[in-house]
């Protein structure tokens, strides 16, 4: 792969919120590096500890920036630990994340070069055991964002860790499993399952999720005139439950992470 020329702007994705300093701290130390990039919050909001959330929201946001973009992405519940810290690059874009699947809705099936990061050499000392986000990502995605080589910072690697769960599971012919990706402000439940598979399906559907079993289809939220659950085809690629101005999470009793599963209603 050819050298990217890079576009001077850092994304950050973490679990830390906005109620305590480290976002501000990370900024500061990315501006004392590299005093004219452009950083760019995706979220502080996934879920603490939900590294299949930070991969979500990780992957639906990225494609959104200029080439050569530098992603910093900080859910690491392994901090401290032997996880390594990992660069990668990809459709255009660098990252660099903890190696515990944080990466894995963004290299799926995508052509990807991933370095591993010998950070004690690349930073050297002091480190604190519980915010690499200050001492390690920020620094790294700072130096990359100003054209650093990330490759000449540890080895190349293809054993890194995916998490599989992310994709839908077939069961037997016309079931599939799948989960709860994200659960958004308004309430709507994002699952892992892409629209497609209804198509593949020879009666009519019924999904079921918390304590519901949904069987209808809209293609706007308005279509349906009630307050019942209904799956739609979202602006992530995935099916979403929803409720017409009303939260699906409430209504069916479900969160992040959970199962859901897609039948063939027929089988039934």
């Amino acid at each position: 792969m050819e050298r990217l020329k890079p576009s001077g702007i850092i994304t950050l994705t973490t679990d830390f919120g906005l109620a305590d300093h480290y976002v501000g701290v990370m900024k500061g130390v990315i501006l004392a590096t590299y005093p004219a990039a452009t950083i760019v919050d995706i979220t502080h909001g996934v879920e603490p500890y939900q590294i299949e959330h930070g991969a979500f929201f990780l992957a639906q946001a990225y494609t959104a920036f200029p080439a050569g973009t530098v992603h910093v992405a900080v859910v690491d519940p392994g901090v401290g630990t032997a996880r390594q810290c990992l660069t990668a690059r990809t459709s255009g874009h660098y990252f660099v994340a903890p190696d515990n699947g944080l990466l894995s809705h963004v290299t799926w099936d995508t052509p990807t070069k991933v370095h591993t990061v010998e950070f004690e050499q690349v930073l050297g000392p002091p480190m604190s055991q519980t915010f690499h986000g200050r001492d390690i990502f920020a620094p790294l995605g700072a130096r990359m964002a100003m054209g650093e080589d990330p490759a000449s910072w540890g080895s190349l690697v293809e054993d890194y860790v995916l998490l599989r769960s992310l994709e839908p599971e077939r069961r037997t012919s016309g079931r599939w499993r799948g989960r709860v990706l994200n659960v958004d402000r308004f309430g709507n439940l994002v699952t892992s399952l892409r629209p497609e598979l209804l198509t593949s399906l020879e009666g009519d559907f019924v999904l079921r999720v918390g304590e519901a079993d949904i069987t209808r289809l809209a293609e706007a939220y308005d279509d349906i005139e009630d307050h019942e659950p209904f799956l739609i085809a979202g602006s992530a690629g995935f099916l979403e439950v929803s409720v017409r101005q009303g939260s699906a999470a409430e209504s069916v009793d479900a969160w992040l992470g959970d199962e859901v599963e897609l039948e063939d209603n027929s089988l039934n």
